[in-house]
């Protein structure tokens, strides 16, 4: 039996203000949206789920906000220069820097920053 990556769920506090870091990112997700408890886009094959913390609490059976690193979502961009963009864009619009960019030890030009939530979010070219 094969399995394959369909969809990476992200649990919200705040759909509107995800949602608005995810378009800063580059996804194009319809402002109607913003009041959804469940919005799904799909981005290159792979699903993304954003649900609030109340639909996440219905399909859990519960919910324990989460504290510390969990998981990491990595966005590849096509240049360095594409990256340092997107990363002053991010720190524009006020969203945490966790690192800024550097050129790191692998090669690759690298930055970290963290959603509303504070899911790690790596950006790198």
């Amino acid at each position: 039996m094969a399995v394959k990556l369909d969809m990476v769920g992200i649990v919200v506090s705040d759909m509107k203000r995800a949602l608005d870091f995810y378009r800063v990112l580059g996804f194009e997700i319809p402002e109607e949206d913003n009041g959804h408890p469940h919005v799904e886009i799909k981005h290159d094959g792979v699903r993304i789920a954003f649900d609030t913390v109340e639909v996440a609490r219905d399909v859990y059976g519960s919910w324990d906000e989460p504290s510390g690193h969990r998981i990491e979502l990595a966005f590849r961009c096509e240049s360095a220069e594409e990256l340092n963009a997107l990363h002053l864009k991010i720190a524009g619009q006020g969203y945490e820097v966790r690192r800024e960019p550097w050129d790191a030890f692998w090669g690759q030009r690298y930055a970290l920053v963290a959603d509303p939530d504070g899911n790690l979010i790596s950006l790198f070219a």
